[in-house]
């Protein structure tokens, strides 16, 4: 079975707003280098729009003002990796992706886990808390930077119960960041 894997960037103050912090040269790196070993990402409606604007016109020779050249491999990796997304309201998804609609979801995450391969991927905020909620995720990776927002959605916030977590790993970023690993203790 293969695992499902939960990465978000955060700040000190629990803030997962994508605005508030500034991801470099690093970060942009293991991101892709990540992505890379994921066999699909599992997206909602917003997630998966968010990152097609942002990331498919980059990935295709267009990007933006705002899109700096060590950012293209990056674009590259996620424009290339399946994607299933989880909405009923998304008409059709044509950036190497599936619309997963009007189903179980813990049905359907169970079924693709039981597909042979390396690892599935998901990010967010909405999806993410409901796969919690169901106790899918195997691991849990929090980007922790280095900032204090004092405003914005806060991680995990309206969770229905307590998830205990084990520290698996981490790593250091020269910005100061912290990509912190966890499993669900069980």
């Amino acid at each position: 079975m293969q695992p499902l894997r939960y990465s978000i960037n955060v700040t000190l103050d629990g803030c997962i707003d994508h605005m508030t912090v500034t991801p470099d040269e690093e970060l942009h790196r293991r991101a892709a280098e990540t992505i890379a070993r994921a066999d699909a990402l599992i997206f909602g409606r917003t997630t998966y729009e968010m990152m097609e604007s942002a990331w498919r016109p980059a990935a295709a020779g267009n990007k933006a003002d705002w899109v700096a050249d060590w950012m293209l491999p990056f674009a590259k990796v996620i424009d290339r990796t399946k994607k299933y997304v989880v909405s009923d309201t998304l008409a059709h998804a044509d950036w190497n992706a599936e619309v997963v609609r009007g189903v179980d979801l813990e049905a359907t995450v169970r079924a693709l886990k039981r597909q042979p391969g390396r690892g599935l991927y998901t990010g967010g905020v909405r999806l993410p808390m409901a796969l919690v909620e169901l106790g899918l995720i195997d691991e849990y990776e929090f980007v922790v930077h280095p900032r204090i927002a004092g405003h914005g959605p806060a991680l995990f916030a309206g969770l229905s119960k307590g998830v205990d977590l084990k520290l698996v790993g981490r790593l250091e970023y020269g910005s100061g960041a912290m990509a912190l690993r966890y499993e669900p203790r069980r």
